[in-house]
């Protein structure tokens, strides 16, 4: 029964093109969004990774440093870097801040302070080390040397970063600890959290110790409803892939309602009939999955921030290119299996 099915494939090839490369744009998009998903994750594993910290100290309160409402004054970092268990500390800051004059762009702010602890890898140019100078994200369409405004401040870039964006593919700039207190709060010796090798021991009195994977999380949740907004547009995707492959499968049937009559009159079993529906149908959903793969990766790049398809996203992409072709298929099978054998000799 196979063999009817491939010559039925081979005989309607036009549809089968036509649908392969429509399901394929509907798969390539569940793959992206999933590339989406776990890049939203990644980015969050990167930037805090890139502080180099065994442990964060925040003010009470505060959920973390990316998300911080209140801050640490200059006694709190002093505490924490006297406290036992601390090798080293440096206090950072994170802001938010535009870039340009005419035409905004939202980047994130952080200050640090230079040659210590969580001060940013760098993989051009040289560090920001004083006032006027900035080091920003790899992506950020700007080089070395550059003059940009940073929220209505002159600032020369001296160096780039690796892509170290965060919230949703924002850029990241980095300026020396006091120019950001100075952008961020008018001069005021503020910090959003401090930064520290060794875990701090003992009492302090008003602040929270947070290890990296509590800053990670807390750095996630602001996208928590973004990724479940994700989850249900890919839910949705694999419904409209399934939709269009049961509508060709549907019409194949119906068009093949006498083929079928003839081959049940000749003995042919319901559970055959369906074994040539399940072969298009997974076929078909095979063939636009293999389409998909390379189409996913044309258009990756063009997204505003790093996908992150890894090997397991095609994985089950497979997986599920075979579970909605056998579901799709069940749409021919009522169709086949209802069709009175009469038919093959003129019946009604």
């Amino acid at each position: 029964m196979w063999l009817v099915g491939v010559r039925d494939l081979q005989f309607r090839r036009r549809r089968f093109l036509i649908a392969v490369v429509a399901t394929s744009v509907v798969f390539a998009m569940t793959v992206l969004m999933s590339g989406m998903s776990n890049g939203l994750d990644a980015e969050v594993d990167r930037i805090v990774g890139s502080f180099r910290a065994d442990s964060w100290v925040v003010a009470r309160g505060a959920s973390g440093p990316f998300t911080a409402s209140k801050f640490l004054s200059a006694d709190d970092v002093e505490r924490v870097r006297q406290a036992p268990g601390v090798r080293a500390a440096a206090p950072m800051l994170v802001a938010r801040a535009t870039l340009g004059r005419e035409s905004l762009k939202d980047v994130n702010l952080l200050g640090y302070q230079p040659g210590a602890v969580g001060d940013p890898t760098i993989t051009g140019g040289r560090a920001a080390t004083k006032p006027g100078e900035v080091v920003v994200d790899s992506q950020l369409d700007v080089g070395i040397g550059d003059t940009v405004d940073i929220s209505g401040r002159r600032e020369k870039v001296v160096g780039t970063t690796d892509d170290l964006r965060y919230n949703f593919g924002i850029n990241t700039v980095y300026m020396p600890l006091e120019a950001a207190q100075q952008l961020a709060f008018s001069g005021q010796p503020l910090a959003s959290a401090v930064v520290v090798q060794g875990t701090p021991k003992g009492d302090l009195d008003g602040l929270t110790v947070l290890s990296n994977d509590q800053v990670m999380t807390d750095l996630s949740r602001p996208m928590k409803s973004g990724k479940s907004t994700i989850d249900i547009v890919n839910l949705l995707l694999w419904f409209v892939a399934a939709g269009i492959i049961a509508s060709i499968v549907y019409l194949t049937a119906l068009e093949r309602t006498r083929d079928y009559a003839v081959l049940k009159a000749t003995g042919t079993s319901n559970s055959t009939l369906f074994g040539a529906l399940l072969l298009q149908s997974i076929v078909l959903s095979v063939a636009a999955a293999i389409v998909a793969v390379g189409l996913a990766l044309l258009l990756a790049p063009l997204f505003p921030f790093r996908m992150a398809v890894d090997a397991s996203s095609y994985v089950l992409l497979a997986v599920i290119a075979v579970v909605v072709g056998t579901l799709a298929s069940l749409a021919g099978l009522r169709r086949a299996v209802g069709v009175d054998p009469a038919l093959a000799f003129g019946g009604a």
